[in-house]
């Protein structure tokens, strides 16, 4: 049950859990969203943790890109493991509760991974740009000191600014309905039940998103705009080819990354989370953090390679082979 109490200084009524209503109208099809969601969740675990044991197993994948590829994995791991299995606890049982302090972690963890991403996938198309706009002094500017500095600034600027943005939203007295219209904490939902102005954290958190999202959102368009000016300048259409094979695996990542965020979080909606916004917040969450380990598998040649190379080395070395 929830646990609620009176506010001595009016009729509101003060909670101190949550109820996240989700998928609650599926009633029975819980069970096989339950099982669709794990399955895609195991997956998704697999495919990052495979391509983070790949790079560190393969020599020829120590480059400036893959050591972003390795973070990038690691944070939709991070991102993933926020949201769902709450998610898949909450689709076995009716009462789908969340403590305040369970809520504002979950909110806190997915808001650092999502702004660390923009800030990794800036990185990449940076890096990018340097590959084929400056091949020549690649090895000097994405030398390893400037990578581990990238890496760090995209993990330190999301932790830095959702401390103090998540204490001041869960700082907030939340009365009244205690029902959020979402499968997890996000920041819009949970702030329709503060019951205080929160014009005031709108405007901060839309700063936020306009300094850590759209920001890096221009970077990465910038470096592309560079990089297809580069590659239309090449004089064969084999060098053209082979420079925008090198960038066709990430700019599909950014362009399933930022079109579900668009989709999400950017196109006008109604005052609460209708059936298809759900849906549509389920793809951001779950789907576009699976789809990458596939990409970077299937249309990386380099990739490709590593693995064609790792899966020999291994067969040939069981002691039944010699």
């Amino acid at each position: 049950m929830t646990s609620s109490k009176s506010d001595p200084g009016g009729n509101q009524t003060i909670f101190d859990v949550f109820v996240l209503v989700g998928f609650s109208y599926l009633k029975e099809l819980q069970i096989l969203l339950f099982v669709v969601l794990l399955v895609i969740y195991l997956l998704t675990l697999m495919g990052n943790l495979l391509v983070i044991l790949l790079i560190k197993l393969s020599p020829s994948l120590h480059t400036p890109m893959y050591f972003f590829l390795v973070n990038l994995s690691a944070s939709e791991i991070c991102f993933t493991s926020s949201v769902v299995p709450q998610l898949l606890a909450h689709l076995l049982v009716e009462e789908k509760t969340i403590s305040i302090a369970a809520c504002a972690a979950g909110m806190y963890l997915s808001a650092i991974m999502g702004l660390t991403e923009c800030c990794l996938l800036a990185a990449m198309a940076y890096d990018r740009y340097v590959a084929i706009c400056h091949p020549l002094h690649y090895t000097t500017i994405m030398s390893g000191r400037v990578c581990a500095v990238l890496v760090g600034a995209s993990w330190a600027a999301g932790t830095s600014v959702e401390v103090p943005l998540t204490m001041w939203i869960f700082s907030l007295p939340f009365c009244g309905s205690n029902r959020i219209q979402h499968f997890f904490c996000d920041a819009p939902a949970v702030l329709n039940l503060a019951c205080a102005d929160t014009s005031q954290i709108k405007t901060v958190g839309s700063m936020v998103i306009v300094l850590f999202t759209l920001c890096p959102f221009l970077l990465t368009l910038l470096s592309y705009v560079r990089i297809i000016s580069t590659i239309l300048k090449l004089p064969s259409a084999k060098g053209r080819s082979k420079a925008l094979s090198t960038c066709s695996s990430h700019l599909t990542v950014v362009t399933v990354f930022y079109g579900t965020a668009l989709i999400t979080y950017l196109v006008p909606k109604p005052g609460s989370t209708t059936e298809s916004d759900l849906l549509i917040s389920l793809l951001n969450t779950i789907v576009s953090p699976a789809l990458n380990p596939i990409i970077y598998t299937l249309r990386n040649k380099e990739v490709k390679e590593a693995v064609r190379k790792t899966v020999q080395k291994n067969s040939f070395s069981h002691p039944w082979r010699n």
